[in-house]
């Protein structure tokens, strides 16, 4: 069974009444919610033979458990790819087909081909392998959960950077999302070239 091509509203698909034997690949994103910043997606495809402890979904761990664990996972897995699609991409598609499209291109950029792609939540990127998603996957497959901890950490890193850049808006702490202190910042400064200009408090904050 091949992946679903992606559309406005990927269907969700069902459970695979097979495996097929070879290599596992878990992905997962961040960043489909904030205001500002790339969505990330990873991609793992993890080594038996070196079992990484306490994997788990990247939002029930603490900052510096993510960051050990993401260091962890970078030396352990037999590969692991990490991909952005950016606000441009954002505003023109809309977050879930950039989504969708930062999947495939952490997929391609792994350095083994997986023989089944387990994906976090009900939509598929186009990929031309087997795929399945799975809803809360990141918290049941220790592949998706750690495709999702890199995901995390990576646009963590992204928001520090960007906040030396734009402290005004305290990127930093909220990491992007629609904070009470976020949108006061929107008001006062407007928008950075970081921000989503599809998203709606982005949108008001530029007609104001």
């Amino acid at each position: 069974m091949r992946s679903a091509k992606s559309s406005p509203t990927p269907p969700e698909q069902a459970r695979l009444p097979w495996h097929p034997p070879g290599l596992v690949a878990g992905i997962d994103e961040a960043g489909r919610g904030p205001l500002a910043g790339p969505v990330v997606a990873a991609a793992v495809i993890l080594d038996e033979l070196q079992p990484i402890v306490g994997l788990a979904d990247s939002k029930k761990l603490t900052p510096a458990r993510r960051e050990k664990l993401y260091h962890e996972i970078r030396a352990k897995a037999l590969c692991c790819s990490v991909a952005e699609a950016s606000v441009q991409e954002i505003d023109q598609l809309n977050i879930l087909q950039a989504t969708l499209l930062a999947m495939r291109r952490a997929v391609l950029g792994l350095r083994l081909k997986p023989a089944l792609v387990l994906v976090d939540g009900r939509q598929l990127p186009a990929l031309d392998v087997p795929a399945e998603a799975i809803v809360r996957g990141d918290a049941l497959l220790p592949a998706i959960s750690a495709a999702s901890i890199l995901a995390k950490v990576h646009r963590d890193h992204w928001c520090v950077e960007v906040h030396q850049q734009f402290p005004q808006y305290g990127f930093a702490g909220h990491k992007g999302y629609g904070t009470a202190m976020h949108l006061a910042a929107l008001r006062v400064h407007g928008a950075s070239v970081h921000h989503r200009r599809s998203f709606a408090p982005v949108a008001q904050s530029l007609a104001a």
